[in-house]
């Protein structure tokens, strides 16, 4: 059987320190997992090895997105092949509007060539359920923003590329109540069957919005346990403690 994406035996560090230490995970088109686990225990060093950051190096192990070997392709590849990452802390990008942005990574993924007015239209929907104004997309990309806004452009970004695979890497950190909300109700919006989530999170809240079909328990660089929403509503409960 050929998995959207399937990680053996991955091992990885950043500057000789090991981080990961032995991941073995499988998902399917369509299928949410949710990555919970402590600070410190890896669960963003695999947001970032699986979409290909330099700064981490694979020491042993292979990633396998739609049954070719990615493990040592570079960042722009993987997003071609249909990977998509929504960082913790994006970054800010002075005098790079956010349609000039979109714009390119569109034309670079698709290999179509979008004018300015039919990426506007394309993302105007998106903006609307994401509750952002239309001279939103004019801006400098993230800066300026608000914690809110910058969780909010990511999934734009989502929404316009429309990937495969979407990587949500703590995206609920730093929202308050109602920007939780936008964000949570966009990003179910965005579900459909052809595309499968993988959701690194401390908390559970963001999961009552986007229901994982597995929640995987990330401890030490590894994964100590695996189940369904219960999982993750135990852990709300009851923290980590038990697994450290």
């Amino acid at each position: 059987m050929v998995f959207m994406l399937k990680i053996t035996n991955l091992h990885a560090n950043v500057e000789d320190t090991p981080i990961l230490k032995g991941i073995n995970l499988e998902i399917n088109p369509g299928e949410v997992h949710a990555i919970m686990g402590p600070n410190g225990s890896g669960k963003s060093t695999l947001s970032n090895v699986l979409m290909g950051n330099p700064v981490y190096e694979v020491t042993e192990g292979t990633i396998l997105f739609n049954g070719k070997d990615i493990t040592e392709e570079p960042v722009d590849n993987r997003a071609k092949e249909g990977m998509f990452l929504a960082f913790q802390y994006p970054e800010s990008i002075p005098g790079v509007t956010i349609v000039n942005m979109l714009k390119t990574a569109l034309t670079n993924i698709e290999n179509t060539d979008y004018s300015t007015l039919e990426l506007r239209l394309k993302v105007a929907d998106a903006m609307k359920d994401l509750g952002l104004s239309p001279d939103f997309v004019d801006r400098y990309l993230n800066e300026g923003f608000s914690g809110g806004e910058r969780k909010r452009n990511e999934i734009l970004q989502l929404a316009v590329l429309n990937p495969k695979l979407a990587i949500l890497d703590e995206t609920d950190s730093g929202l308050d109540v109602d920007g939780l909300r936008i964000v949570g109700e966009g990003i179910s919006k965005l579900r459909t069957p052809e595309r499968g989530y993988l959701v690194v999170t401390h908390y559970q809240r963001l999961l009552e919005y986007i229901t994982p079909d597995f929640v995987h328990v990330f401890v030490d660089g590894k994964i100590v346990e695996t189940g369904g929403k219960e999982l993750s509503d135990k852990l709300e409960k009851e923290g980590y403690e038990s697994y450290q």
